[in-house]
């Protein structure tokens, strides 16, 4: 039986490149719409970034994580960047453009 961080992870693997996702989108796709902190706490012990691409996920409005584990927002726009995702005027994430839906993968 799959543990929560396991459901977490399983849900981002599927995250394309050139999408996003919020964290209460993974939340909601792994089970539980009110595991949006628990998605944080998995990303921040993510055991296989490599095969897990964590910095797929921001928040509901598109904002990267100061704390991003691989050394902070400006890493995790550029990894972002590198993918293909567009940011809008004030910094963030167009939503509207780059929000995964899984009818997407």
């Amino acid at each position: 039986m799959e543990n929560t961080y396991q459901k977490i992870y399983a849900v981002v693997r599927r995250i394309p490149r050139g999408r996003v996702a919020s964290y209460g989108q993974v939340a909601a796709l792994a089970g539980n719409p009110r595991w949006a902190r628990v998605v944080g706490y998995a990303l921040h012990v993510n055991p296989d970034p490599a095969g897990v691409p964590c910095y797929r996920v921001v928040t509901q409005d598109g904002r990267t994580s100061a704390a991003f584990a691989f050394g902070g927002g400006d890493v995790q726009r550029a990894m972002l960047e590198a993918d293909g995702v567009r940011f809008t005027a004030d910094g963030r994430v167009d939503m509207a453009a780059f929000r995964w839906q899984p009818e997407d993968n």
